[in-house]
Protein backbone atom coordinates (compact mmCIF):
# COMPACT_ATOMS: atom_id res chain seq x y z
CA UNK A 1 0.00 0.00 0.00
CA UNK A 2 1.44 3.39 -0.93
CA UNK A 3 1.51 6.44 1.31
CA UNK A 4 -1.37 8.17 -0.45
CA UNK A 5 -3.75 5.26 0.19
CA UNK A 6 -3.08 4.98 3.92
CA UNK A 7 -5.97 5.49 6.32
CA UNK A 8 -6.81 9.00 7.51
CA UNK A 9 -4.83 8.16 10.64
CA UNK A 10 -1.67 8.75 8.58
CA UNK A 11 -2.63 12.03 6.91
CA UNK A 12 0.67 13.05 5.29
CA UNK A 13 -0.23 16.76 5.13
CA UNK A 14 -0.79 16.70 8.88
CA UNK A 15 2.43 14.75 9.35
CA UNK A 16 4.42 17.31 7.36
CA UNK A 17 2.98 20.04 9.58
CA UNK A 18 4.16 18.09 12.63
CA UNK A 19 7.65 18.02 11.19
CA UNK A 20 7.57 21.75 10.47
CA UNK A 21 6.50 22.38 14.04
CA UNK A 22 9.18 19.94 15.22
CA UNK A 23 8.64 16.88 17.35
CA UNK A 24 11.77 17.62 19.36
CA UNK A 25 13.20 14.21 18.45
CA UNK A 26 14.36 14.51 14.83
CA UNK A 27 18.01 13.43 14.69
CA UNK A 28 17.99 12.63 18.40
CA UNK A 29 20.11 9.85 19.93
CA UNK A 30 18.13 7.58 22.27
CA UNK A 31 20.65 6.76 24.99
CA UNK A 32 18.90 7.03 28.35
CA UNK A 33 15.43 7.31 29.83
CA UNK A 34 16.65 10.53 31.45
CA UNK A 35 16.05 12.17 28.06
CA UNK A 36 12.29 11.63 28.36
CA UNK A 37 9.97 13.87 30.32
CA UNK A 38 6.25 13.22 30.51
CA UNK A 39 5.57 15.30 27.42
CA UNK A 40 8.00 13.18 25.39
CA UNK A 41 6.47 10.00 26.81
CA UNK A 42 2.94 11.08 25.93
CA UNK A 43 4.10 11.95 22.42
CA UNK A 44 5.78 8.57 21.85
CA UNK A 45 2.83 6.66 23.29
CA UNK A 46 0.43 8.57 21.04
CA UNK A 47 2.55 7.68 18.00
CA UNK A 48 2.75 4.05 19.20
CA UNK A 49 -1.06 3.92 19.22
CA UNK A 50 -1.03 5.11 15.62
CA UNK A 51 1.51 2.46 14.70
CA UNK A 52 -0.64 -0.25 16.27
CA UNK A 53 -3.63 0.94 14.27
CA UNK A 54 -1.53 1.02 11.11
CA UNK A 55 -0.36 -2.57 11.61
CA UNK A 56 -3.84 -3.82 12.49
CA UNK A 57 -5.44 -2.10 9.49
CA UNK A 58 -2.93 -2.49 6.67
CA UNK A 59 0.10 -4.33 8.04
CA UNK A 60 2.78 -1.97 6.71
CA UNK A 61 3.42 1.31 4.91
CA UNK A 62 6.22 3.11 3.08
CA UNK A 63 6.74 5.88 5.64
CA UNK A 64 10.46 5.06 5.97
CA UNK A 65 10.98 3.81 2.42
CA UNK A 66 14.53 4.61 1.37
CA UNK A 67 15.84 4.72 4.94
CA UNK A 68 18.26 2.08 6.27
CA UNK A 69 18.69 0.85 9.84
CA UNK A 70 21.98 -0.73 10.94
CA UNK A 71 21.28 -3.23 13.72
CA UNK A 72 24.61 -3.82 15.53
CA UNK A 73 24.48 -6.33 18.38
CA UNK A 74 27.63 -7.33 20.26
CA UNK A 75 25.50 -9.49 22.60
CA UNK A 76 22.95 -12.18 21.70
CA UNK A 77 19.39 -10.92 21.27
CA UNK A 78 16.16 -12.36 19.99
CA UNK A 79 13.36 -10.01 20.99
CA UNK A 80 15.10 -6.64 20.78
CA UNK A 81 16.83 -7.25 17.46
CA UNK A 82 13.74 -8.86 15.88
CA UNK A 83 11.55 -6.07 17.23
CA UNK A 84 13.69 -3.32 15.67
CA UNK A 85 13.96 -5.20 12.38
CA UNK A 86 10.19 -5.77 12.27
CA UNK A 87 9.55 -2.13 13.21
CA UNK A 88 11.75 -0.82 10.40
CA UNK A 89 10.33 -3.20 7.82
CA UNK A 90 6.71 -2.48 8.85
CA UNK A 91 7.48 1.17 8.03
CA UNK A 92 8.94 0.31 4.64
CA UNK A 93 12.60 0.75 5.55
CA UNK A 94 15.52 -1.64 5.09
CA UNK A 95 17.87 -3.24 7.62
CA UNK A 96 21.54 -4.20 7.83
CA UNK A 97 21.25 -6.98 10.44
CA UNK A 98 24.56 -7.48 12.26
CA UNK A 99 22.96 -9.47 15.07
CA UNK A 100 25.05 -12.63 15.04
CA UNK A 101 28.67 -13.39 14.44
CA UNK A 102 30.09 -10.01 15.46
CA UNK A 103 33.09 -11.99 16.72
CA UNK A 104 33.82 -12.96 13.12
CA UNK A 105 33.64 -9.39 11.83
CA UNK A 106 36.24 -6.62 11.88
CA UNK A 107 35.78 -6.52 15.65
CA UNK A 108 37.80 -9.74 15.83
CA UNK A 109 40.59 -7.89 14.01
CA UNK A 110 40.71 -5.28 16.75
CA UNK A 111 38.52 -2.59 15.21
CA UNK A 112 37.34 -0.05 17.77
CA UNK A 113 33.67 0.72 18.39
CA UNK A 114 34.04 4.30 17.08
CA UNK A 115 35.52 3.04 13.80
CA UNK A 116 32.80 0.41 13.44
CA UNK A 117 30.12 3.05 14.02
CA UNK A 118 31.71 5.55 11.62
CA UNK A 119 31.85 2.81 8.98
CA UNK A 120 28.22 1.73 9.40
CA UNK A 121 26.92 5.28 9.27
CA UNK A 122 28.20 5.46 5.68
CA UNK A 123 25.52 2.90 4.76
CA UNK A 124 22.67 3.78 7.14
CA UNK A 125 20.42 6.51 8.48
CA UNK A 126 20.09 5.23 12.05
CA UNK A 127 22.08 2.75 14.17
CA UNK A 128 20.71 0.50 16.91
CA UNK A 129 23.48 -0.74 19.21
CA UNK A 130 23.67 -3.41 21.91
CA UNK A 131 27.01 -3.70 23.67
CA UNK A 132 28.19 -5.35 26.91
CA UNK A 133 29.92 -2.23 28.28
CA UNK A 134 28.17 0.55 30.21
CA UNK A 135 28.52 3.83 28.33
CA UNK A 136 29.10 2.20 24.95
CA UNK A 137 26.00 3.79 23.39
CA UNK A 138 27.11 7.26 24.51
CA UNK A 139 30.58 6.62 23.05
CA UNK A 140 29.02 5.50 19.75
CA UNK A 141 26.78 8.58 19.64
CA UNK A 142 29.77 10.86 20.21
CA UNK A 143 31.30 9.60 16.96
CA UNK A 144 28.17 9.04 14.87
CA UNK A 145 26.65 11.56 12.49
CA UNK A 146 23.36 9.61 12.42
CA UNK A 147 21.04 8.88 15.36
CA UNK A 148 22.17 6.07 17.69
CA UNK A 149 19.60 4.09 19.70
CA UNK A 150 20.79 2.26 22.80
CA UNK A 151 19.48 -1.32 22.75
CA UNK A 152 21.22 -2.17 26.03
CA UNK A 153 24.69 -1.29 27.34
CA UNK A 154 25.77 -3.97 29.78
CA UNK A 155 24.20 -3.50 33.19
CA UNK A 156 23.54 0.16 32.40
CA UNK A 157 20.30 1.05 30.60
CA UNK A 158 17.83 -0.31 28.09
CA UNK A 159 15.72 2.77 27.31
CA UNK A 160 13.51 1.36 24.56
CA UNK A 161 12.60 -1.61 26.76
CA UNK A 162 11.63 0.77 29.56
CA UNK A 163 9.49 2.80 27.15
CA UNK A 164 7.62 -0.27 25.94
CA UNK A 165 7.26 -1.47 29.55
CA UNK A 166 5.70 1.83 30.60
CA UNK A 167 3.48 1.81 27.52
CA UNK A 168 2.33 -1.72 28.41
CA UNK A 169 1.45 -0.72 31.97
CA UNK A 170 -0.63 2.17 30.64
CA UNK A 171 -2.34 -0.07 28.09
CA UNK A 172 -3.11 -2.80 30.61
CA UNK A 173 -4.25 -0.66 33.56
CA UNK A 174 -5.33 2.56 31.86
CA UNK A 175 -3.15 4.92 33.91
CA UNK A 176 0.29 5.37 35.44
CA UNK A 177 -0.51 7.36 38.57
CA UNK A 178 -0.91 5.85 42.02
CA UNK A 179 0.33 2.37 41.13
CA UNK A 180 2.14 -0.15 43.30
CA UNK A 181 4.91 -1.69 41.21
CA UNK A 182 6.84 -4.75 42.44
CA UNK A 183 10.20 -5.37 40.73
CA UNK A 184 11.33 -8.97 41.21
CA UNK A 185 14.62 -10.75 40.52
CA UNK A 186 17.99 -9.39 39.46
CA UNK A 187 17.77 -5.75 40.49
CA UNK A 188 21.52 -5.22 40.67
CA UNK A 189 22.39 -6.00 37.06
CA UNK A 190 18.91 -5.69 35.54
CA UNK A 191 19.16 -2.74 33.17
CA UNK A 192 15.44 -2.97 32.38
CA UNK A 193 14.65 -2.45 36.06
CA UNK A 194 17.03 0.51 36.29
CA UNK A 195 15.49 2.27 33.30
CA UNK A 196 11.86 1.55 34.20
CA UNK A 197 12.41 2.74 37.77
CA UNK A 198 13.67 6.09 36.51
CA UNK A 199 10.63 6.54 34.27
CA UNK A 200 8.16 5.58 37.01
CA UNK A 201 9.60 8.22 39.33
CA UNK A 202 8.02 10.88 37.10
CA UNK A 203 4.48 9.83 38.05
CA UNK A 204 2.47 10.85 41.10
CA UNK A 205 1.92 8.56 44.08
CA UNK A 206 3.80 5.59 42.63
CA UNK A 207 5.02 3.02 45.17
CA UNK A 208 7.94 0.74 44.37
CA UNK A 209 8.60 -2.63 45.96
CA UNK A 210 12.00 -4.19 45.26
CA UNK A 211 12.13 -7.97 45.68
CA UNK A 212 15.52 -9.67 45.41
CA UNK A 213 18.12 -11.71 47.28
CA UNK A 214 20.53 -9.53 49.23
CA UNK A 215 23.34 -9.96 46.70
CA UNK A 216 21.13 -8.67 43.86
CA UNK A 217 19.57 -5.63 45.52
CA UNK A 218 19.03 -2.42 43.58
CA UNK A 219 22.27 -0.39 43.35
CA UNK A 220 22.45 2.11 46.19
CA UNK A 221 22.96 5.04 43.84
CA UNK A 222 19.61 4.36 42.18
CA UNK A 223 17.94 3.62 45.51
CA UNK A 224 19.08 7.02 46.76
CA UNK A 225 17.58 8.65 43.66
CA UNK A 226 14.26 6.95 44.40
CA UNK A 227 14.30 8.06 48.03
CA UNK A 228 15.37 11.62 47.16
CA UNK A 229 12.37 11.91 44.80
CA UNK A 230 10.07 11.06 47.70
CA UNK A 231 8.85 7.82 46.14
CA UNK A 232 7.42 5.28 48.58
CA UNK A 233 9.79 2.32 48.56
CA UNK A 234 10.11 -1.04 50.25
CA UNK A 235 12.63 -3.90 49.98
CA UNK A 236 11.98 -7.57 50.71
CA UNK A 237 13.46 -10.95 49.68
CA UNK A 238 10.01 -12.59 49.43
CA UNK A 239 7.45 -12.12 46.62
CA UNK A 240 4.71 -13.27 48.98
CA UNK A 241 5.22 -10.03 50.93
CA UNK A 242 4.05 -7.90 47.99
CA UNK A 243 1.85 -10.07 45.76
CA UNK A 244 -1.49 -9.20 47.36
CA UNK A 245 -1.26 -5.43 46.83
CA UNK A 246 0.80 -5.19 43.64
CA UNK A 247 -0.74 -3.57 40.58
CA UNK A 248 2.24 -4.66 38.49
CA UNK A 249 4.55 -7.61 39.11
CA UNK A 250 7.62 -6.95 36.95
CA UNK A 251 9.70 -10.14 36.97
CA UNK A 252 13.26 -10.46 35.67
CA UNK A 253 15.56 -13.44 35.28
CA UNK A 254 18.71 -13.92 37.29
CA UNK A 255 21.32 -13.10 34.64
CA UNK A 256 23.99 -15.80 34.63
CA UNK A 257 26.14 -13.85 32.18
CA UNK A 258 26.58 -10.99 34.68
CA UNK A 259 28.16 -13.18 37.37
CA UNK A 260 31.94 -13.55 37.63
CA UNK A 261 31.59 -16.28 40.27
CA UNK A 262 29.48 -19.28 39.11
CA UNK A 263 28.89 -20.30 42.73
CA UNK A 264 27.11 -17.02 43.45
CA UNK A 265 24.80 -17.62 40.50
CA UNK A 266 23.98 -21.16 41.66
CA UNK A 267 23.03 -19.80 45.09
CA UNK A 268 20.38 -17.41 43.74
CA UNK A 269 19.26 -18.79 40.36
CA UNK A 270 16.12 -20.48 41.70
CA UNK A 271 15.15 -18.00 44.40
CA UNK A 272 11.88 -16.95 42.71
CA UNK A 273 9.09 -18.66 40.79
CA UNK A 274 5.72 -17.09 40.03
CA UNK A 275 3.17 -19.91 40.12
CA UNK A 276 -0.61 -20.14 39.72
CA UNK A 277 -0.82 -20.77 43.46
CA UNK A 278 1.01 -17.51 44.15
CA UNK A 279 -1.11 -15.66 41.59
CA UNK A 280 -4.25 -16.82 43.42
CA UNK A 281 -3.28 -14.34 46.14
CA UNK A 282 -2.96 -11.41 43.71
CA UNK A 283 -5.60 -8.82 42.85
CA UNK A 284 -8.08 -9.60 40.10
CA UNK A 285 -6.99 -6.50 38.17
CA UNK A 286 -3.21 -6.50 38.03
CA UNK A 287 -0.56 -7.34 35.47
CA UNK A 288 2.46 -9.66 35.33
CA UNK A 289 5.29 -8.51 33.09
CA UNK A 290 8.70 -9.86 32.09
CA UNK A 291 11.25 -8.43 29.61
CA UNK A 292 12.09 -12.04 28.59
CA UNK A 293 13.73 -14.47 28.16
CA UNK A 294 12.55 -16.35 31.23
CA UNK A 295 14.47 -19.28 32.65
CA UNK A 296 12.09 -20.63 35.28
CA UNK A 297 11.03 -17.56 37.24
CA UNK A 298 7.47 -17.67 35.84
CA UNK A 299 5.79 -21.07 35.58
CA UNK A 300 4.34 -21.88 32.16
CA UNK A 301 0.93 -22.46 33.72
CA UNK A 302 0.79 -18.73 34.48
CA UNK A 303 0.70 -18.04 30.71
CA UNK A 304 -3.02 -18.82 30.61
CA UNK A 305 -3.79 -16.24 33.30
CA UNK A 306 -5.32 -13.14 31.64
CA UNK A 307 -3.13 -11.02 33.92
CA UNK A 308 0.01 -12.42 32.24
CA UNK A 309 0.98 -9.65 29.82
CA UNK A 310 4.53 -10.53 28.81
CA UNK A 311 3.70 -11.59 25.26
CA UNK A 312 1.44 -8.56 24.76
CA UNK A 313 4.43 -6.61 26.10
CA UNK A 314 6.57 -8.05 23.28
CA UNK A 315 4.15 -6.85 20.61
CA UNK A 316 3.94 -3.41 22.21
CA UNK A 317 7.71 -3.23 21.79
CA UNK A 318 7.36 -3.23 18.02
CA UNK A 319 4.84 -0.38 18.09
CA UNK A 320 6.98 1.74 20.41
CA UNK A 321 10.10 1.13 18.32
CA UNK A 322 8.20 2.00 15.15
CA UNK A 323 7.26 5.28 16.80
CA UNK A 324 10.84 5.96 17.90
CA UNK A 325 12.34 5.19 14.48
CA UNK A 326 9.83 7.43 12.74
CA UNK A 327 10.42 10.20 15.29
CA UNK A 328 14.22 10.28 15.15
CA UNK A 329 14.08 10.18 11.33
CA UNK A 330 11.68 13.14 11.29
CA UNK A 331 8.70 11.18 9.98
CA UNK A 332 6.32 11.24 12.97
Amino acid sequence: MNAQSLPKLFDFEKMVQKNVNGNGMTGMDILSVDQFDREHLAYIFSRAHEMRELVERVGACDLLKGYILACLFYEPSTRTSASFIAAMERLGGSVIPITQGVQFSSVSKGESLPDTIRTLEQYSDVIVLRHPEIGSAKLAADYAAVPVINAGDGAGEHPTQALLDLFTIQEELGHLEGLKIAMVGDLRYGRTVHSLTRLLMQYEDVSLRFVSPDTLRLPMTLMNEVIDRGVKVRETPDVADVIENADVLYVTRIQKERFTDPKQYEEVKDCFEITPELMARAKEKMVVMHPLPRVGEIHYRVDDDPRAAYFRQVKNGMYVRMALLAAVLGKA
